[in-house]
């Protein structure tokens, strides 16, 4: 019997060849399509005056061990318990016709899916309107963002349970905020100190201040909001717990000596780390949560009056098409673009929030220093507040995307995008009554 004689690599290589290149043909053809323009839509508008009532809770976050350890790229550990725990933070603020929420989460970032199905709930406690945000903590559970970008670069794979696990817990303390309504008085104040915080790709460096606004119930705070501005990636990467870093340990030093439930919101981060030497490993990590607790301790608060204005509006900004350029090897450009696109939403929400004399922006990303003034400048916002409401990552200035620099490396979309949000965003201002 005479067998074949077995095929040589040179016989398969146009093959290979060939398959090879129908591959990089069609992932380089144009799946994107065209991106269409249009000027920003308002979603909703709240705004009322007058005294002031809030109420304030948190609830155990519990993953549905185990989880994958989301914020940083594969491999991700995976954890089988939390240490120490994650928790949902939430405030419910009444003045006048206006009943707002604040859900603060202690996650990696939140999704518009997430965001919405909070805001189907917060319709049944009677609120009108609420703001998800993200601590940004790079050592919590992942598994609940379906986008396939997000799933490869941050969050692990996609589970329902994840999911539904952060809507119940973000649920919950609305829904027990919501029931602890009492009068209150706002205070605000703020400290700085420069050396807890760096840039690390160029442009600005944050200039670690941090606000303050407690919401006093008689002679015991309800609640606080500290709003300050550093990546939560203190956390050893492979450590297989979920944990919520500095801003989880931050809030429960605050309420364990009686500040009242602490919400930490991060500001203009995106080009900013933790720089913070005490102790090593964990040890550091809490070092500077009680360093950060005493400079909130050190901001001299005012009152801002019994009539205190309360307004939130919201509008959706059209995304410009995503753009890899800075991102994938050139002769790779096309098929990066259309990885983005199948994940990208075409729209994402910029909010503005009035609380007395605070004046917020809020971006559904990561603003850079120089971005987040850019903000300011446009609006008159006193501060911006990223990662609320969804994600659509780095959001960085026209200049450094065009020249490559900053935090343009890790940006999904082109030049357009701090322009897009920035529309948007004085929209939202107007309509919620910024007046500076």
């Amino acid at each position: 019997m005479v067998f074949p004689r077995r095929a040589s690599w040179r016989s398969l290589f146009p093959l290979v060849l060939l398959t090879v290149g129908a591959a990089y043909a069609l992932g380089s053809w144009n799946w994107c399509g065209t991106w269409a323009e249009r000027a920003p839509v308002l979603l909703s508008q709240v705004k009322g005056e007058g005294p002031l009532r809030a109420g304030a809770a948190k609830v155990a976050l519990a993953p549905p061990f185990p989880v994958v350890v989301a914020g940083y790229s594969p491999p991700r550990p995976e954890a089988t318990q939390s240490d120490p725990p994650l928790h949902a933070r939430a405030v419910v603020l009444e003045a006048g016709s206006s009943r707002v929420g604040l859900v603060s989460l202690e996650l990696l970032l939140v999704t518009d899916v997430v965001t919405a199905r909070v805001r189907e709930h917060a319709k049944t406690l009677g609120l009108q309107d609420v703001l998800v945000l993200a601590t940004h903590t790079h050592s919590s559970l992942g598994g609940y963002d379906s986008r396939l970008v997000s799933q490869l670069v941050g969050t692990g794979r996609y589970r329902e349970d994840s999911e539904a696990t952060v809507v119940a817990a973000a649920s919950a303390a609305l829904g027990q905020a919501a029931s602890a309504l009492t009068d209150v008085t706002l205070e605000l104040g703020e400290a700085k100190e420069s050396s807890y915080v760096y840039t690390r790709s160029g442009g600005t460096a944050p200039d670690g201040t941090l606000t303050r606004a407690v919401l006093r119930g008689g002679s015991a705070p309800v609640a606080e909001l500290l709003f300050f501005a550093a990546h939560p990636a203190m956390v050893p990467r492979q450590r297989a717990y979920v944990d919520p870093d500095y801003p989880g340990r931050l809030s429960t030093l605050r309420e364990s000596e009686g500040s009242g439930v602490t919400l930490l919101l991060q500001g203009a981060v995106g080009n900013a780390s933790v720089a913070y030497s005490e102790g090593q490993g964990l040890e550091r990590v809490s070092g500077f949560a009680r360093a950060l607790s005493e400079l909130a301790g050190k901001a001299p608060l005012a009152s801002a009056g019994p009539s205190v204005r309360l307004s939130l509006a919201r509008a959706e900004a059209v995304m410009p098409r995503p753009d890899a350029s800075r991102l994938v090897p050139a002769f790779t450009r096309a098929a990066g673009d259309n990885l983005l696109c199948s994940s990208a939403e075409r729209v994402a929400e910029v909010s503005a929030l009035v609380l007395g004399p605070l004046e917020l922006v809020t971006v559904p990303g990561e603003p850079t220093v120089d971005a987040g003034s850019e903000l300011v400048r446009r609006t008159g916002a006193s501060g911006v507040l990223g990662l609320a409401g969804g994600y659509v990552g780095y959001v960085e200035t026209p200049d450094l995307v065009n020249a490559k620099g900053g935090e343009s490396r890790r940006q999904y979309f082109g030049p357009a995008l701090l322009e897009r949000l920035g529309v948007a965003a004085e929209l939202a201002a107007s309509t919620a009554g910024f007046t500076r």
